[in-house]
This record gives structure tokens, C-alpha cells and sequence, in this order.
């Protein structure tokens, strides 16, 4: 967020209780810290409250951060962490080493196959996407991405909530996660591929 003071100033403010410093954070950061929190739960009302219990632990815990990282990354690997239990006391997070990421990441019906004069390249190119300009990111079309990744295997829906809507740096991202960068770059690259898929169907639709 624009306008924050550095991280050091943060920290003195919140270890000497100051209520304008913690309103800052709070404003500044809850919004993101809903979106990952959801990825984990199962409801609006439980990704809230997980929000909820990571402040207070934030509250609880200043005196204890060291500095070894950046405030927001330490804040956002406290609320991974609750949001982990969280899920999995709702039967929603599933171990990461439980989930399938092999296989390839276009149906390869979609290219022409060896011995064809072009092989490897599209059967049929994929539609053209509207821009910006012309309603990209209407509601309509926000809404249809947010069910696409909601349909996201799970270490997928993370990385590219972390990189793509909260824009954090790879190495917070695997410290977060506790992947390593080539699992993340898969794991982006994989989730980055279902949503685009997803948009072209409906630009399809659309304009059938």
C-alpha cells in the first residue's frame, strides 16, 4: 500500500500500541489477507475470521518478529498458517503432496500431431479476447474468473492468488508455501493456462 511508513517506524508504532499505525495495516491489507484466507475455507465467514485471528495474533506476537523478513510477509505466513488449520479442521486443504500436477497443461488434441507438415502448431487458433477497453474486466466476467478459481486445484488457486491478485515476489510466495521456485513456476504456469482455457470458453460462447 502507498504511503506506508517503512517497516521499522510500522513496528516501534505497533509495539508502543499506537491504534492509527495497526488502523493503517488493517485498512491497507485486509482486503488481500480475505482473498488468501478464502482460498483455504470454506466460507466468506470463516475466511473472516481467520483475518481476525491472525490480527490478533500479529497484536500478540510484535514484540516477537525479528526482522528477518519483510511485516507484510511475516503477517502473511501467520495467517497461512491459521488459515491451514482452519481448512483442514473443514476438510478443505488436502496435503500439497497429495495433488497431481503432472500431465500436460493443454490438451494436446489441440496441436497438429508428429508427421503433419506443421506439427506442434494450433489445429485453430484460439479467439482473439476483447481489451481492456472493451469490458474485459467487466462484473460479469470478474465473477466468471473468481468460479474459475474457485475450480483450481488447491496449491494452483494459492500461487496464483499470491502472484497474480497480491502480486508477492516468488521467494515469499515458496516461503509462504514452502515450495520450492521450480513448484511454483509449474504450479503458475499450470493455473495461469486453466484460467486463460476458462476465458476463451466463454468468449466463445459469447460470441456464438
Amino acid at each position: 500500500m502507498a504511503g506506508l511508513p517503512a517497516d521499522d517506524v510500522l513496528v516501534a508504532r505497533l509495539r508502543s500500541g499506537d491504534e492509527d499505525a495497526f488502523a493503517l495495516l488493517l485498512d491497507g491489507w485486509s482486503g488481500g489477507m480475505l482473498r488468501l484466507a478464502r482460498s483455504f475455507v470454506s466460507t466468506e465467514a470463516s475466511a473472516a475470521e481467520v483475518v481476525q485471528e491472525t490480527w490478533l495474533a500479529v497484536i500478540e506476537g510484535i514484540d516477537g518478529y525479528e526482522g528477518r523478513s519483510s511485516l507484510k510477509t511475516w503477517v502473511y505466513r501467520i495467517l497461512t498458517n491459521t488459515a491451514k488449520r482452519r481448512g483442514i479442521r473443514e476438510h478443505k486443504v488436502v496435503p500439497m503432496s497429495s495433488v497431481d500436477d503432472s500431465g500436460p497443461t493443454v490438451d494436446p488434441s489441440r496441436f497438429r500431431p508428429a508427421g503433419d507438415p506443421f506439427a506442434g502448431h494450433w489445429w485453430q487458433f484460439p479467439p482473439s479476447w476483447p481489451t481492456p477497453e472493451q469490458g474485459l474486466m467487466s462484473s460479469e466476467v470478474r465473477a466468471y474468473l473468481a468460479e474459475a478459481l474457485a475450480g483450481l486445484p488447491e496449491r494452483q488457486r494459492l500461487v496464483v492468488v499470491l502472484r497474480d491478485v497480491e502480486g508477492r515476489p516468488y521467494d515469499e510466495v515458496c516461503e509462504l508455501l514452502g515450495i520450492t521456485a521450480a513448484n511454483q513456476r509449474v504450479l503458475l504456469h499450470r493455473a495461469r493456462a486453466f484460467l486463460r482455457g476458462k476465458l476463451e470458453e466463454y468468449y466463445l460462447e459469447e460470441g456464438s
